[in-house]
């Protein structure tokens, strides 16, 4: 059997520039881990995510680094010594007892370096020296030539994390170090180079593929694989002169597994076993937990265009879905724990699939364990995000290397059901001036995404889809980001117009759309600590990395809402602008669903404290679009939508049964004066199904638009319409009463609304950073109550809720004005 001796203890770091004043010789380092970790550790750096600290850690990036350890080993001419590193951050030599072994200039992949005749008895020093990557980029722009770049440094020149140089939500913090595990690995005859492993339906059968490649050493021996899944066991022989082999196991009747709104999870251990064949030793064993399911993507011509439409389990879905990127600038400090939390929160938001953005990182095993498990999708980016990427060597051959790594490493992923080859790129050439800059016959990707990647695919994974780009329209003779045809993003919404304009695209699937707002308070009082907190104050400035991003914000509020003139105002105001501009962009979407199959929103999380497009700030704390996106992503939604000249009522339904239901609705004053009503005894909408119903004239016909609302219900689900925008609708000062009780972890909250309250929010973390509500923008009735469940350690009384700090609505951002 593999003997792995772990080398993650015991290392020290060394700054390669002498001059540096201030810092030791050496200091502890920890592995996994990074430069600014450890420096930050020994209290060398202030934190570069608190005020304006980032600018001070520059210099980090463009110095030299070495890692050092010691650790015990023995020579053994019997047996091959390896080491291993899971991820290198980049630019590396690594020697052992003072000679080079081998090099490093990929971030995203694994390095085996043989060792044995290298290795001696007792102490053994291994070290690695991390070269800038801002000067390893200088040198290949030279051997390159420039490439087009829509941020900062030389992200495309290299493979490493593009975001490291900055974006337009992350700081520039250019890490370097052993950001994965490292290993010693010994072993005698064979072991297992490489596994492939597919699962797959056969019918209502379980089909998994095999592929194996072995490593040998000495004079070769005899072997077999034993696979076993869900008592299912084969057996195949492997003779001393043989190196590959592949083979089938059909699990009779498994269970399928869903993603999280539709089914269950059913995973089967499958375990994968090398022996020696003469004397029956355990060689090697991989292992994995697999689920059953059928996957395609359906991009066939229609009348529309050409579709984009995720099929599972023969399932025609609509994909309510988040962008994903690093959750850390320093990546080693995400565990497994916070990955299951996040992926957590956005099951909890309704949200069923993830995609992983190609400006960061493929993400560790346990990203994709506990999407499995929590019945999350992964769509995964191949690595390449808003910049020509040159295709000469040495970059062609490391981008083949990473491919091959982590395609093999996550193809076993039941959650796993798209690799795309880029993020915004071929859109780049094609409309942000990108041509006149590349010269005629110069490489900018484009035979990455059309030949090398999905050559790749098919070889390794040819059970799962493959898309060149996003946005793609699935030619390149049609623009990249046309709405009839391939993955669309919107980003003229935020950007040049406001969030109503959502309404002029039906896109077959929008895989990037979003609006900025700022981080929770909470967040932003323990990361700035400006004096007094104004939203142009340095640290809170500098916690804004889009260009003109706080003009755009209050931009966005015009026409909608007032522009406000305190800081709890605008921190509000916007925070649920953003929300509302989300909602609305998606349930138009969900309401076209036979023509749009998917609204991906820009971002789900956060790497550090800052106002971004997310819906978790990077404290793991809920902004009001975590609340909007659990309403709009509502596998049963009801939403009032423009028809013609006309309004209709939509219900939605992603659901596995039909929903039928009595819907009524009503036009009223705000004080709650009914002026016309009606009530339709059953509305029928069947499964994966988008059901219209034109309201009446005398419903959508108002007398005094400033002062009326629409409403309408079915079963336990509501929608609102307003004639007018907030800043004219006539909305009341809040009158509203406040009771507070105990429950299990925390109190009830509730509110009974006095006048009409639009929007309520309960702002938890304003009475204690660690509360959480279970519910924001509600809108009540005259009369009418809700309970806000706020999870707490800390007490909290009726006074404590205070209107305007602790509970807000758009009330009190517009009446009296």
């Amino acid at each position: 059997m593999i003997e792995k001796t772990t080398l993650n203890s015991g290392w020290t770091l060394h700054c390669n520039d002498t001059g540096r004043p201030g810092l030791p010789e050496s200091i502890p380092a920890t592995v996994p881990g990074c430069v600014h970790l450890d420096l930050l550790a020994n209290r060398l750096i202030p934190d570069p995510y608190i005020d304006v600290n980032e600018i001070t850690n520059d210099w980090i990036g463009k110095t030299d680094w070495t890692y050092r350890c010691t650790f015990e080993a023995a020579p053994d001419a019997g047996r091959v010594q390896e080491l291993v590193f899971d991820g290198l951050d980049t630019i590396a030599a690594i020697a052992l007892n003072g000679e080079e072994i081998g090099r490093s200039f990929n971030m995203h992949r694994t390095y085996r370096f043989d060792v044995s005749g290298l290795l001696k008895t007792g102490a053994n020093e291994l070290s690695v020296t991390f070269r800038s990557a801002y000067a390893y980029g200088a040198e290949m722009e030279k051997h390159y030539g420039y490439r087009p770049n829509n941020y900062p440094g030389p992200g495309n020149l290299m493979r490493k994390m593009a975001c490291n140089f900055g974006w337009d939500w992350g700081p520039t913090l250019v890490t370097a170090g052993l950001w994965k595990p490292v290993r010693l690995e010994g072993w005698d005859r064979a072991r297992l180079a490489e596994t492939r492993v597919s699962a797959s339906l056969a019918g209502g059968d379980g089909l998994v593929k095999v592929y194996a490649r072995l490593a040998r050493h000495g004079d070769g021996a005899a072997c077999r694989l034993a696979a076993t899944i869900g008592g299912v066991i084969k057996t195949v022989a492997i003779g001393a002169d043989e190196e590959e082999v592949s083979f089938e196991l059909t699990l009779p009747s498994p269970q399928l597994w869903w993603p999280h709104h539709l089914g269950a999870q059913p995973l089967y251990p499958l375990t994968v076993e090398l022996i020696d064949e003469a004397s029956g030793d355990l060689l090697d064993t991989y292992e994995r937990e697999l689920g059953f399911r059928s996957l395609r993507l359906d991009t066939a011509a229609d009348a529309h265009g050409s579709a984009f439409t995720f099929v599972i389990n023969d399932v025609p879905l609509f994909i309510a879905g988040a962008n994903w990127i690093p959750d850390d600038c320093f990546p080693s400090r995400v565990t497994a724990g916070r990955y299951a939390a996040r992926i957590e929160e956005a099951k909890a938001a309704n949200i069923h699939m993830l995609r992983v953005w190609g400006g960061g990182i493929f993400e560790r095993d346990e990203f994709y364990e506990a999407c499995d498990r929590m019945g999350m999708l992964v769509w995964q980016d191949f690595l390449f995000a808003c910049a020509a990427y040159p295709e000469e060597e040495p970059l062609k051959s490391e981008v083949e290397a990473e491919v091959r790594d982590n395609v093999v490493r996550l193809m076993p992923h039941a959650s796993l059901i798209l690799w795309n080859g880029n993020n915004e790129n071929i859109w780049g050439f094609d409309e942000w001036g990108w041509r006149p800059i590349i010269k005629a016959g110069e490489s900018w990707g484009l035979g990455y995404y059309l030949d090398l990647l999905p050559r790749l695919c098919a070889e390794l994974d040819p059970d799962r889809p493959y898309y060149p780009g996003s946005p793609y329209s699935g030619s390149m003779e049609i623009e990249p980001n046309a709405d009839g045809h391939g993955c669309k993003h919107i980003w003229d919404v935020w950007n040049d117009v406001g969030y109503e304009v959502y309404h002029n695209y039906i896109p077959r699937f929008c895989s990037e759309f979003g609006w900025q707002a700022p981080a929770a308070w909470a967040t932003i009082e323990e990361s700035v600590h400006d004096q007094p907190l104004t939203p142009q104050s340095n640290g809170v400035f500098h916690h804004q990395k889009a260009t003109q991003g706080n003009d755009k914000l209050i931009r966005g509020l015009s026409g909608h809402l007032p522009e406000p003139q305190t800081m709890d105002d605008w921190h509000f105001a916007t925070q649920l602008n953003q929300a509302r501009a989300i909602r609305f962009g998606i349930e138009h979407m969900r309401s076209h669903r036979d023509i749009c199959k998917g609204a991906v929103v820009w971002q789900f999380n956060d790497c550090w404290p800052v106002t971004s497009w997310a819906a978790l700030d990077s404290a793991g704390r809920r902004k009001p679009l975590w609340y909007a996106l659990k309403g709009a992503y509502d596998p049963r939604l009801l939403t009032i939508q423009p028809r013609g000249d006309g309004l209709s009522a939509v219900a939605v339904n992603e659901r596995t049964l039909f929903w039928r239901a009595k819907i009524s609705g009503k036009r009223l004053r705000l004080d709650g004066t009914v002026l016309a009503e009606f009530e339709f005894w059953r509305l029928l909408c069947d499964r994966f199904e988008a059901k219209e119903f034109p309201l009446p004239d005398d419903i959508v016909r108002p007398g005094l638009p400033k002062e009326e609302v629409i409403v309408v219900e079915m079963l336990d689900r509501r929608a609102f319409h307003y004639f007018v925008e907030d800043i004219e609708l006539a909305l009341p000062a809040p009158r509203l009463s406040v009771d507070v009780a105990v429950i299990d972890g925390g109190f009830a909250v509730t509110v009974t609304a006095e006048s009409f309250l639009k929007d309520l929010c309960l702002m938890a973390d304003r009475l204690d950073p660690d509360a959480v509500v279970d519910t924001m923008l509600v809108t009540l009735l005259p009369g009418e109550s809700h309970v806000f469940a706020v999870k707490t350690g800390k007490t909290i009384v009726a006074e404590d809720i205070t209107i305007g700090t602790v509970l807000r609505s758009a009330n009190d951002l517009v009446a009296g004005r």
